[in-house]
């Protein structure tokens, strides 16, 4: 009977280790996936940042080996809406722009009267209260001066309208040059535009994200110039002469680039997304995120 019961602890003993054996080789292999996996995406982003890597570079989708490789995707960051440059300077045209982004966002009139004064009041370099904004008050106090990151926005006063919608950050940026770039914006930004009804923005949606239907894949249709757009959008000259000095076709800061490499290793995932500005053999890396 002692010899029966050290048998059966001894089995025990063994089937336990075993099972332990097999869940550490478990947890080896994904850890040694994701590591893989990581340095997939980094190399991802080594080849974007590359300056003879553009988006029709087919170095942006490699497969190293079987389950092994990664997928880059870049954007222009000027497709977005430079905040800063929106209030600089109160101009009403720019105004409108955000006015209308706002509206986009499901704001109404009274919120979006209160977030754009309110952004006002802190940016501008006085403490003069606009109607809807809101300067010094008790233990609040505006920076006077441009943001610094868009993480500063949630702290505005007044900003809750904006700052509660889902993915409000998507459409904004610091990184342009503040031209709005029309063959990378959102259907969000191009409805800000005068003159950009839905209908145009469908079409022109759809024929710049090339066949595969995802904009900043190689297969993406280029436009030269801004005439090209006017004519694609059946907009009449001067209907586009009113935003002459709002839009543009690059960013003339030299390609500010929203990055995302995505690295695979097996079934685990890893990501890398930055901004950077690719020019010249030295680019300069503005935002790093894994």
């Amino acid at each position: 009977m002692v010899v029966l019961w050290a048998l059966f602890l001894l089995s025990a003993a063994v089937m336990a280790w075993a099972k332990w054996i097999q869940q550490d080789l478990q947890l080896t292999g994904q850890a040694n996936a994701g590591l893989e996996a990581s340095a997939m995406a980094h190399s991802g982003v080594a080849m974007a940042l590359n300056p003879r890597i553009s988006l029709e570079s087919p170095q942006l989708e490699r497969e190293v080996d079987s389950g092994l490789g990664y997928r880059v995707r870049m954007i222009s960051e000027g497709g977005k809406l430079h905040i800063n440059w929106l209030l600089a300077g109160e101009d009403p045209r720019k105004i409108t722009i955000l006015k209308s982004w706002l509206t986009s966002m499901g704001l109404d009139i009274l919120e979006r009267d209160t977030v754009v004064d309110c952004l006002l009041d802190y940016v501008d370099n006085d403490n003069v209260k606009r109607l809807n904004g809101c300067e010094d008050d008790g233990d609040y106090h505006p920076a006077n001066r441009p943001f610094l990151t868009l993480e500063e926005i949630p702290h505005v006063r007044g900003i809750e309208a904006l700052t509660s919608k889902p993915g409000w950050k998507e459409n904004l940026t610091l990184y342009s040059n503040g031209l709005i770039e029309v063959v990378s914006a959102s259907p969000e930004v191009l409805r800000a535009l005068p003159g950009f009804g839905d209908a145009r923005i469908v079409r022109f949606i759809e024929y710049r994200a090339g066949v595969d239907k995802i904009l900043g894949t190689a297969d993406d249709p280029p436009f030269k110039s801004l005439e090209e757009v006017r004519s694609f959008m059946g907009m009449s000259k001067t209907q586009f002469d009113e935003l002459g000095q709002l839009i543009g076709i690059k960013d003339p800061a030299s390609a500010v680039m929203r990055i995302t490499s995505v690295g695979h290793s097996g079934k685990v995932i890893r990501q890398v997304e930055l901004v950077a500005r690719k020019s010249g053999l030295n680019p300069a890396i503005l935002y790093w995120k894994e």
